[in-house]
């Protein structure tokens, strides 16, 4: 099997916000000439790929989600020689772009969309989803995933247009083929620049359901689930076939779908190893596990996840795509909050230990690993952001209805939910070092810095070889040298452990051991390792066997 490896299976990917990076002109938004300045960073790392985040010209309504231009750069971050020369001094260096596509939706801002909104008779009309009002209102009960209704009335025309996000993001008809044309014509553009792949945005959306249909309504909630009405539509695989056909056939891409809602069968179908639609999907169901029980507070929570229910569903994805489609591996981006607050111990006595467990478990599984900005250093949520400082539309928005508009919640709990689960715990700057504004910018930073930088950045960490970095570093290199990462079977070890979350990979003739206590106690494990196992990484710099420290973790290598 090691000679069918794709050069995406053994990839380990760098996810940059390119706005929260590092700035080169001062202005206080990170740029295109800050990221050509890291390349070399990057690269000491170990990252073969670096997936940029959209740097399309955009109003910013959605932090650039909302793209007025696709062929052309946003002012914000430069221009397209900028760009042009970032993407071959990459090159040079030996690490892949990925371009951001979002095409479920534009901007309002977008000439397609200025002329659809124009007349009901313009030749763009039907580029969107226009309806009629039904009884006076909304054509349905959708609600925004940015909370408030899915639908805006225009004026002018007397119809409605649908917007799954923000109302600045009308949704793309692509029922009609000219916007599909249109769509692959725009991509063509990039892969003739020589770009690599594409991430796609929330691309299980594209097909809406036949009629519109109402969504079901949470207990509590106002809105109809517009993401359980839409998501892996009726057309959906037949619309990413053709831009296979059409775009993806051209050169050899990696490709990855964000894919909302979608279960086991249709990962398969996105990321069948047949290739006849995408590489991999971005699945969320882990990142669910940790929602508020009450549906009408969605994500909103600050209780951790229950390790068996995780163990349950990262083996279930593990398990069911193996041989048939290929996994993409993430604990943070973004959209998320930081991996050590999450899922390790932020505290100063266990963020180090804990962050390089969490990297464990996660890089010794099979498929593509993703690296957000700043996770390599253990960059932490930013707790010392206050209502007034958040940027974030989805955090604002529940701010908004959850609390000022429907009353669900208080003030200070929402803060706290805020500050475990919102979005620009990701977003803040990259912190380079203990200097003003952590070197991200001469500037003033667009979001608030989190406060920590003094301690917790790159200077510090390329300073320390037990360091955080370091650690990410050998991880990278492991995957690279080792096939057993990217091809062995993998088998849970006890299921309902509430502590440890152990597996195996298993190849021919070896195999591995992951053991990592995901808790801050000593906890006993008999794994009958055998004597002639090796450690091939470990966060400690002993071995107590049986004994596990806080947050301990290890992998043995032996013969099968």
């Amino acid at each position: 099997m090691t000679e069918d490896i794709k050069w995406w299976q053994k990839a380990v990917v760098y996810q940059v916000y390119p706005r929260s990076f590092q700035d080169a002109n001062g202005d206080g938004i990170g740029d295109l000439q800050g990221i050509e300045q890291r390349l070399d960073y990057i690269k000491k790392l170990g990252a073969d790929v670096i997936w940029l985040n959209p740097i399309y010209a955009s109003p910013d309504k959605d932090n650039g989600y909302d793209i007025s231009d696709y062929e052309d750069i946003n002012a914000k971050f430069g221009t397209m020689q900028d760009f042009d020369r970032l993407l071959q001094k990459a090159h040079d260096k030996g690490i892949k772009i990925l371009m951001d596509l979002v095409v479920n939706h534009t901007s309002d801002q977008h000439q397609w969309f200025i002329e659809s909104r124009s007349s009901k008779d313009n030749d763009k009309r039907d580029f969107y989803i226009w309806r009629d009002p039904v009884d006076g209102h909304e054509p349905n009960n959708w609600g925004s995933f940015f909370s408030g209704p899915a639908w805006k009335f225009d004026e002018e025309t007397g119809q409605y247009y649908l917007h799954l996000f923000v109302e600045g993001q009308p949704d793309l008809n692509w029922v009609n083929p000219e916007v599909r044309q249109a769509v692959f014509d725009m991509m063509n553009f990039w892969v003739d620049k020589g770009i690599d792949g594409f991430r796609m945005d929330v691309i299980s959306l594209i097909s809406k359901p036949d009629g519109l249909p109402d969504g079901e309504v949470p207990e509590g909630g106002e809105y109809g689930n517009s993401d359980k009405a839409v998501a892996n539509g009726p057309h959906v695989h037949e619309y990413l076939q053709e831009m296979r056909e059409k775009v993806l056939k051209r050169a050899d891409m990696m490709t990855v779908g964000e894919a909302s809602g979608v279960d086991i069968n249709n990962a398969i179908k996105y990321a069948n190893t047949n290739e006849s639609e995408l590489n991999m999907v971005f699945q969320f169901e882990h990142m669910g596990l940790d929602n508020n029980p009450n549906p009408a507070l969605g994500k909103w929570y600050d209780q951790k996840v229950s390790l068996v229910d995780l163990k349950e569903n990262l083996s279930k994805w593990q398990n069911d795509l193996a041989g048939k489609a290929w996994n993409s591996l993430y604990w943070d981006n973004h959209d998320q909050p930081r991996a050590v607050s999450r899922y390790g111990d932020d505290r100063a006595a266990y963020r180090v230990v804990s962050a390089k467990m969490v990297a464990t478990l996660l890089h010794f599984m099979q498929g593509t690993p993703y690296v957000y900005q700043g996770e390599e250093i253990g960059m932490t949520n930013a707790y010392n952001l206050q209502r007034e400082d958040f940027d974030d539309v989805e955090i604002k928005n529940a701010f908004k209805y959850l609390i000022d508009k429907d009353h669900l919640i208080d003030e200070d709990t929402m803060l706290k939910y805020v500050h475990a689960k919102g979005r620009d715990n990701a977003r803040t700057p990259m912190q380079w070092d203990s200097t003003a504004n952590a070197g991200f910018t001469t500037g003033t930073p667009w979001l608030k810095l989190n406060d920590n930088y003094d301690t917790i950045n790159v200077e510090q960490a390329l300073a320390d070889k037990s360091s955080i970095f370091y650690y990410y570093q050998k991880l990278i290199q492991l995957r690279h040298d080792l096939p057993i990462i990217t091809t062995g079977k993998y088998q849970l070890l006890d299921p309902k452990d509430e502590q440890v979350y152990a597996y195996r990979r298993v190849g021919n003739n070896e195999q591995l051991l992951v053991i990592n206590n995901f808790t801050d106690n000593i906890v006993t494990r008999d794994y009958s390792v055998p004597t002639n196992a090796k450690i091939l990484i470990s966060n400690y710099t002993d071995d107590k066997e049986d004994t596990l420290r806080p947050y301990e973790s290890k992998v043995y290598q032996f013969e099968k």
